[in-house]
């Protein structure tokens, strides 16, 4: 059964929803087949894949080639395309003619849009244009070299402010939110809070789902975040069979 934008929202209080990343053929497949139900093309693609240090360096044309090679091969899973950095706060024309992009040459279902309460009208208008949206809440790469990263919802002040952001989105129309490296004690309270589901990244069990980097799972990342567990070690394997095949080439032995 294909997943869209209102069967991930329909999820909520019934099952923890399934997210991963990905950035090409090969994770979108393996994303699919391994029973994901959202997949997210990020701009974390910077960073992973391309060698970027983050994630500003990230074009809409970089978002627009990733994102179409995702949705070429997957039919059956909701694909989310990160808006790039800045655009959601450019004028709502340049907005809206990004997610256009994003929706009509990429191929995406659905955008993604960092931020909160001041970008709660911009979402309306896009929700009201007929583009689902994902919010993501909690601590933005995208703001990283403005405000670093660091753990969010430590005080009763930063606490208020992910409250206000989480209920302004869901207000206008997101139909799931990303919510990045909350303090797990928290939690709770923001996805009590919204009537969409939450999907948790390093901000502890009490989401609605989680999301992870589909190269941290797989162990393709040397150095993972501290709070990925991966489920393979991929990187290290493939180093392995490199070695044996290099080792067969020099001894004549590989065909």
């Amino acid at each position: 059964m294909k997943s869209t934008a209102r069967s991930v929202r329909a999820l909520k209080g019934v099952r923890p929803v399934v997210c991963l990343t990905a950035y090409d053929t090969p994770t979108a497949r393996m994303a699919a087949e391994g029973g994901a139900d959202l997949i997210l093309v990020g701009d974390s693609l910077g960073n992973v894949v391309l060698g970027l240090p983050d994630t500003v360096g990230v074009t809409m044309d970089m978002m627009v080639h990733h994102t179409a090679a995702v949705t070429r091969t997957i039919q059956d899973r909701l694909v989310v395309a990160d808006l790039p950095f800045g655009v959601a706060h450019e004028g709502f024309s340049k907005l809206l003619g990004c997610c256009r992009r994003l929706l009509q040459e990429g191929g995406a279902q659905a955008v993604k849009i960092e931020g909160g309460a001041t970008l709660a009208k911009s979402v309306a208008r896009l929700v009201d244009a007929g583009i689902p949206v994902m919010g993501h809440v909690g601590l933005l790469p995208q703001r990283s070299r403005a405000k670093g990263f660091r753990k969010q919802g430590l005080t009763p002040e930063d606490q208020a402010r992910l409250l206000e952001d989480a209920r302004s989105i869901a207000s206008a129309g997101v139909f799931s939110m990303v919510v990045e490296c909350v303090e797990a004690s928290f939690m709770p309270t923001i996805t009590a809070a919204v009537p969409v589901p939450t999907i948790g990244i390093g901000s502890g069990k009490g989401c609605d789902g989680q999301i992870i980097v589909i190269h941290d799972l797989l162990g393709l990342t040397p150095v993972p975040p501290p709070f990925v567990r991966p489920e393979a070690r991929l990187h290290r394997s493939g180093v392995a069979a490199i070695r044996r095949w290099a080792r067969k080439v020099r001894s004549r032995s590989s065909r």
